[in-house]
This record gives C-alpha cells, sequence and structure tokens, in this order.
C-alpha cells in the first residue's frame, strides 16, 4: 500500500563569536499537521484551509509550494482551491535564525460525490413470503452527512439507514429510497411482491450438470440453495432407475463400472414438480492417465486455468482483463516471476496445473508460497484434483486438503457469498451469503485507485462463490483501529504463519515469499474420508475466511508460486 510519509529536516546555524562573547542560536522550528496521515480531501472547486502546529517559529518565514514548483502562500495557514481533480502534493518549509523544517502532505481533490445507492436485487424486484419479512440494507457511497427517505406505495415510513419491510398482505407494493446529501441526491424505485406459498416459485440450482471420477470412487450429487421448497419430497434416478426418494437433497454415485449415466433428480411440493438431469462418467481406474515427472518437469505449476478473485483492493490495480483467459495470463505471467496474486475476499480461488503428476510418497509434497508473518496470515483453502478423464483439463473430483480446523463447528463447509457490481466507481462491492448476512468490501480510496474491486472479466452483475469457511480471528491489537492482527491457524493453508508446514523458524518480519507445505495424503472426500490419491495433477486456493481488517482491508490470500515439493526433497 502507498503511505505518505512526513520528513522533518533540522539544519542548525553554527555559533557566531562577537567580541568574545558566543551568541545563543535559537533551536529549529517543529511542524505538526492538523491531519496525521498527511493526506487531505477537498471537493473541486471548494476551498480547504490546512492549519498546522508550530513549535519554536517566532519570526519563522513560511513556504508552501506545489511540486511543480509553484509558490502558493507564505503564511502559517494554506487555503487551497483546484477546480481540476486529481493528486496534488505540496512541501511546507518553516525556516528560522535556527533552521528549517519541512512537511510534505498530499491533497486529493474529489468529484462532488452525491449519496448513489447500490441496493443489489432492485432491478428484478423482491418476492417474500406472505408472513415474512425483507430487511434492506443499501450501500450508500456517501463521505458526506446524508439523509434517508424511505417510502411504501408513496408513504413515508422510514429514516433510517436500514428499512425491513414485513409482508402481512399479499399483493405488490411499491418501495423507494431517496438519499441526500450537499452534494446531490440519489433514488432507487422497486416492486416487493408479497405471495402465499402456491405462488412463491421453487428455486434450486447445481455447481455442474457433468461429473468425471474413476472407477471405484464415489462422489456426492448435491442440490444447493434450495428456497421455497415447503414439503418437497426428491426422487432420484439413475438411467431411469429409482434409487432414493425422501427429503435428502443429495445423493452419493459409486462408480463401480466404467461408462455414462444419466442421473435425474425430480423435486415434488404440494404445488410444483421440477427436475433435473445430471450425468455421470465413470472414468478408467486411478493411474491410467498419470504423468510420472522426469529430469525435464518443472517444479513449479506451468499453466493456469481459471483465476476468479472475489472483490477486494488489489483487484484490477495494475493489470486489465476482459476474459478469463486475459485474467489467466496475467496470473501466470505473475507467478512466474514470483510476484504475488492476490484472491481478494472470501472464496476468490485460482486453478492451475503442472506438467506432471506429483507423487504422493506420504510426506509433504506440494509448496505454496504466500507472504504470511507473524501477525498476518490470510488463509487459503488447498484443494487437488487428479485428470481422471485424462483430457488434460481441471474438471474432473476435487479433494478439499483437510487442514486444523477441518470438521469443528466453528468451520462452515458449504459457504458461499454472492457479490453485486458497484453502481458507479469507488463504490463498496455489498455482499449476501448463503447464511442471511450482509456486508460490504469497502473501497479504500487512500491507497488504491482502480475505480472497481469487481473483476473486470466478470460480465455478470452478481457472482457467487462457494467454499470452506473458517472462523475469523483478526482483531483490533490497539482499541483504536490502528493496529490490526490476523492470527495464524494450526496448519494446512497457504499464506498461512504455521509454526508446522512452513518449516522454518524464520519471522519473516519483512513479509517476503515463503512457503507453506502440504500433503497429498490429507486430501478428503466430501463426508471427511481419506481420499487415498496416489498423485495430483491440479491444485487450487480458495481465500479461506469472509472478514476485513479495518484499514488494512478485506482478508486476501496472496500466491506467488505453487511447486512440486518432491523436486526439492
Amino acid at each position: 500500500m502507498s503511505r505518505i510519509y512526513i520528513l522533518i529536516m533540522a539544519v542548525l546555524a553554527g555559533a557566531v563569536l562577537f567580541s568574545c562573547r558566543e551568541e545563543i542560536t535559537p533551536p529549529a522550528p517543529g511542524i505538526a499537521l492538523d491531519n496525521e496521515s498527511g493526506i487531505y480531501t477537498v471537493k473541486a472547486g471548494r476551498m480547504i484551509t490546512i492549519s498546522p502546529s508550530y513549535s519554536n517559529a517566532e519570526g519563522a518565514e513560511y513556504s508552501w509550494t506545489l511540486e511543480s514548483g509553484e509558490e502558493l502562500s507564505d503564511a502559517p495557514v494554506l487555503e487551497f482551491m483546484r477546480e481540476e481533480t486529481g493528486r496534488y502534493y505540496i512541501v511546507l518549509t518553516v525556516t528560522n535564525d535556527g533552521g528549517s523544517a519541512s512537511v510534505q502532505l498530499r491533497i486529493d481533490v474529489q468529484d462532488l460525490t452525491p449519496p448513489l445507492i447500490s441496493l443489489p436485487g432492485a432491478e428484478d424486484g423482491f418476492v417474500i413470503l406472505q408472513g415474512t419479512s425483507l430487511e434492506l440494507r443499501p450501500a450508500v457511497a456517501s463521505s458526506l452527512e446524508t439523509s434517508y427517505a424511505w417510502s411504501v406505495d408513496g408513504s413515508e415510513v422510514s429514516t433510517e439507514p436500514v428499512y425491513t419491510f414485513v409482508g402481512d398482505e399479499t399483493g405488490d407494493y411499491v418501495l423507494r429510497l431517496e438519499t441526500v446529501n450537499e452534494d446531490g441526491s440519489d433514488a432507487v424505485q422497486f416492486t416487493v411482491s408479497v405471495k402465499s406459498p402456491e405462488e412463491v416459485d421453487f428455486f434450486w440450482s447445481f455447481s455442474q450438470t457433468e461429473y468425471n471420477m474413476s472407477l471405484g470412487r464415489r462422489i456426492q450429487l448435491r442440490i444447493q440453495d434450495v428456497r421455497n421448497a415447503f414439503d418437497a419430497v426428491y426422487t432420484w434416478y439413475v438411467d431411469g432407475s429409482q434409487v432414493q426418494t425422501g427429503g435428502k437433497t443429495d445423493y452419493v454415485f459409486t462408480g463401480s463400472e466404467e461408462g455414462q449415466y444419466e442421473v435425474r433428480v425430480v423435486m415434488e411440493n404440494a404445488y410444483l414438480t421440477a427436475s433435473q438431469t445430471l450425468t455421470v462418467n465413470v472414468c478408467p481406474p486411478e493411474g491410467t492417465y498419470r504423468r510420472p515427472g522426469s529430469s525435464a518437469s518443472g517444479a513449479s505449476v506451468n499453466k493456469v486455468y481459471e483465476f476468479l478473485p472475489a472483490p477486494g483492493q488489489f483487484v484490477n490495480e495494475y493489470y486489465e482483463a476482459a476474459t478469463m483467459e486475459e485474467a489467466c495470463r496475467y496470473a501466470e505471467g505473475r507467478m512466474a516471476q514470483t510476484q504475488y496474486v492476490s484472491l481478494g475476499g472470501f472464496g476468490g480461488f485460482i486453478v492451475a496445473g503442472f506438467d506432471h503428476s506429483v507423487e504422493n510418497d506420504g510426506d509433504y509434497n506440494i509448496a505454496i508460497t504466500g507472504n504470511a508473518f507473524d501477525g498476518s496470515s490470510e488463509p487459503g483453502i488447498v484443494w487437488v484434483m487428479q485428470d481422471e478423464n485424462g483430457d488434460g483439463l481441471p474438471n474432473d473430483t476435487w479433494y478439499e486438503l483437510k487442514g486444523s480446523e477441518y470438521g469443528k463447528a466453528e468451520t462452515d463447509q458449504d459457504y458461499a457469498v454472492t457479490y453485486f457490481r458497484p453502481e458507479a466507481p469507488a463504490m463498496p462491492v455489498t455482499w449476501t451469503d448463503n447464511r442471511g448476512n450482509t456486508g460490504t468490501v469497502e473501497y479504500l480510496g487512500a491507497f488504491h485507485r482502480q475505480d472497481y474491486y469487481y473483476p473486470t472479466w466478470v460480465e455478470e452483475s452478481s457472482y457467487t462463490l462457494r467454499g470452506t469457511c473458517l472462523k475469523a480471528r483478526n482483531y483490533d491489537a490497539s482499541g483504536n483501529g490502528t493496529y490490526w492482527v490476523n492470527p495464524a491457524y494450526g496448519w494446512g493453508y497457504a499464506d498461512n504463519f504455521s509454526s508446522i508446514d512452513r518449516l522454518t523458524d524464520d519471522d519473516n518480519y519483512n513479509a517476503s515469499p515463503a512457503d507453506n507445505h502440504f500433503r497429498i495424503s490429507d486430501a478428503v472426500t466430501f463426508d471427511g474420508k481419506p481420499a487415498g490419491l496416489a498423485y495430483i495433477d491440479f491444485v487450487k486456493v480458495q481465500v479461506g475466511v469472509n472478514a476485513s481488517s479495518g484499514w488494512l482491508g478485506e482478508i486476501s490470500t496472496e500466491i506467488f508460486d505453487i511447486k512440486d515439493f518432491n523436486l526439492s526433497k
């Protein structure tokens, strides 16, 4: 992150002797800005007054100078105004007979900022079940005091930032939110439809509709994000034969014979019937497509197949990508130079592969480079995959590498967050999760200036990331928001200051690239049983915490490299 820091220089005058007596030299002046950060913001066309405090400044001369050399003022206080937006760097110098002191500061001249509203889902309207409520928690980009006015069918109902609509009676209701600050106003209008059970649409989703697995293994076929199912019964069929019925939303498929299978699931409740067809390819047994290493094998991954960060402060910074392919090439190039790739907030991930199969010898087999140090861990969950169908692509079965937090009650193995595209530049990114929570990824304009933290190559107005979420451990050690600590987790996570799998006692005080080490033997199936993988071909690293640390921003796994550690033994 960029920083503005204050430089104080003192030059002491030499002593001068006059007719056998020594004249006392006064002390050099001192400067204390009225903003400790040295960063000021003001709107274009408006005046800002900067009033430092001084010590030993009696009889001193003052000079305020723009970095271009333009003299701005010779007064103790600066009044500054510009019509053009941008960053202006200014040096204040104070001089007396004892010497001089200088300080550099920055003034960011910004456009007017009316209170822009971001309310995910408003463009399509909301549907709720009669007798339930809908909490409306918009993100409003405004650095100024802002007023709120909520109305339902033209009647004002609240002036609070958050409003809860209660659907007592069925029907369509027109809601409107207006926001006002001294720079302007914004408004959003939308419909909330309150429906009875028979009117409400059923919803479910599937992470994929085609699966590849090796002969003799088991995989879980699972329905996700079920809504408005009521008294649903789910019936599963394999090649037309019923294999399971009841309330379970998952089915465990065992690949006992090679071939392609059609799996169909039918949902029935008192109001409707829905169905989905899945394809399962049972491939040849493990080892069929193994690619033994050789003296020509590279230690590092040689290809990035997917790079999809969650929104975060380093996303889109100093790079542009219009497609997933361009984003992958960016990540490949960074890792080839052992430079960090930021995965953003929770769920952000990268998928990479090797030019050979990485063997499981029972010990550490994979090294993943992060930049954790004592007090700064941003854990990434690690997943591995074999090329089970032999097509060279990571489209087979992912197995999570069990870490120290796996299976704990506080660890959520099926956590999903949906991120929504901001309405305008420099706005926070709003999110909702599958546990009913909402929040924002804050825009840190003091350190990062790209317009959006939402990945530019995501065309949709929202996207969902799903994975394992660890309980956040970060805390404010200062009590005033200035010093945040992100403690380490035991073992089994990338970018984590582990005392176990870093294999070193180096405290990495300078946050240099450093490795965590992983065992393929720790791979587990969907139900936590050992996967028993003899080798792997692909690795996925995914941010495993949904939390932020004040001015440091979101907890975000950074990856520099992924390596076959066997080649380093």
